[in-house]
C-alpha cells in the first residue's frame, strides 16, 4: 500500500493487475458499496467500437455503475499519453468533489504510473504526416528505429506495440529530444491506496477469457473495423485483433488463431506482473504462493482497506 501524507487530501484508490484477474468484477462491487464510478484505465478500452476485443464491462455492467474514460475517440485516432491523463485527471477531480474519493481501475502500467506519481508527458500534438509515414514501414523497422535513437524509451515498450513505438518516434522526429530525456514528475495533490489482483490460476483465467472472446464475436468484430478503419489501423494488430484478422485473410485457423492469442495474452500478463511488482507497491488481495482467496474474501479484504484508507 503506497500513500502520501496528509489525512485532509482526496484519496484516490487504485485497483490494478493483469489481464483477465478479475478486476472488472471487483472494482463493481466496490463501486456499489462505495457510491463511485469507475475510472478505467485500459489503453484499449479507450477506444470506440473495440468492445469484444478489449473485453470491455457489458452493458449490463456499465448500467450497475456508472464507467468513465472509456470510449474516447476512434480508433485510427490514438490519444497521447498526455491527452488521456488530462481528461483522466478532470475526472478524477470530479470524483474527488462529489465524494473525495476515486476510483481507478486498469492494467496499464504506464497509464496509472503517470497518473498516480504525476509524470509529465511531452505536449507533442498528433503527427498525422509521421505516424502514415511511420505505420507504412512497419512495426519491425520502427521498434528498430527507436531502439537506435532512444533505447530508454525502446526498453520501457514491447517490440509489437504499435501504438506506442510510434508515439515515442513521432516525440522524437517532432522535437528532436528523445521522449525518456522529456518526462518529468510532479506528484498529484491527493493520497494513493494501491490495491492488487494477481490470481494463482490466471493462466486458467485467460484460457477461459480467449475461447470467450472468439465465441462472443471477436472475428466479427475486428472485420467491422477492418472495413471502417482499414487493414493498417495500428491497434488492430494488438492482441486478440492481429490473430483474428490473421484469420479472416486465410492465414490461420481458428482452433490456431485462439491459441496465439492465448499465448500472446499470457506473455502481456507476465510483463505486467513484473511491471507492476517493480514499478508498485500495492497491498495483494491474493497471493499466488497460497493459492489465493474466494471472491467474498477478496471484496472483504478489499473493502476493509478501502474504508481503512478513507478513515
Amino acid at each position: 500500500m503506497v500513500s502520501l501524507p496528509g489525512a485532509d487530501l482526496p484519496l484516490v484508490i487504485a485497483l490494478l493487475g493483469p489481464t483477465a484477474s478479475g478486476k472488472t468484477a471487483l472494482a463493481i462491487e466496490l463501486a456499489e458499496a462505495l457510491d463511485l464510478a469507475v475510472l478505467s484505465v485500459d489503453s484499449r478500452q479507450m477506444y470506440r467500437h473495440m468492445d469484444v476485443g478489449t473485453a470491455k464491462p457489458s452493458p449490463e455492467q456499465r448500467a450497475r455503475v456508472r464507467h468513465e474514460l472509456l470510449d474516447l475517440s476512434d480508433p485510427d485516432q490514438p490519444l497521447t499519453l498526455q491527452e488521456f491523463t488530462a481528461l483522466a485527471g478532470a475526472a478524477i477531480a470530479a470524483e474527488h468533489r462529489r465524494r473525495g474519493v476515486a476510483l481507478l481501475v486498469g492494467g496499464s502500467g504506464l497509464y496509472l504510473k503517470a497518473l498516480l506519481v504525476g509524470l509529465r508527458p511531452p505536449a507533442v500534438p498528433p503527427q498525422p504526416a509521421l505516424r502514415a509515414q511511420f505505420t507504412a514501414l512497419g512495426q519491425p523497422v520502427c521498434h528498430q528505429l527507436l531502439r537506435q535513437a532512444d533505447p530508454a524509451a525502446a526498453g520501457r515498450i514491447a517490440a509489437a506495440d504499435a501504438v506506442r513505438t510510434i508515439r515515442a518516434l513521432e516525440v522524437l522526429y517532432a522535437t528532436g529530444r528523445p521522449l525518456s530525456a522529456q518526462q518529468g514528475q510532479c506528484p498529484p495533490p491527493w493520497r494513493v491506496l494501491e490495491l492488487g489482483l494477481d490470481p494463482a490460476d490466471l493462466h486458467q483465467r485467460i484460457g477461459r477469457r480467449t475461447a470467450a472472446l472468439y465465441n462472443g464475436g471477436l472475428v466479427e468484430e475486428t472485420a467491422q473495423l477492418i472495413d471502417r478503419f482499414g487493414a493498417d489501423c495500428p491497434l488492430l494488430s494488438t492482441i486478440g485483433y492481429g490473430e483474428a484478422a490473421q484469420l479472416l485473410r486465410g492465414e490461420l485457423e481458428r482452433d490456431a488463431a485462439i491459441a496465439l492469442t492465448d499465448r500472446r495474452t499470457r506473455q502481456y500478463a507476465k510483463r505486467q506482473r513484473t511491471w507492476f511488482r517493480r514499478q508498485h507497491q500495492p497491498l495483494w488481495l491474493t497471493d499466488a504462493a497460497t493459492g489465493g482467496a474466494s471472491e467474498a474474501d477478496v471484496l472483504q479484504q478489499a473493502m476493509g482497506a478501502a474504508m481503512g484508507g478513507l478513515g
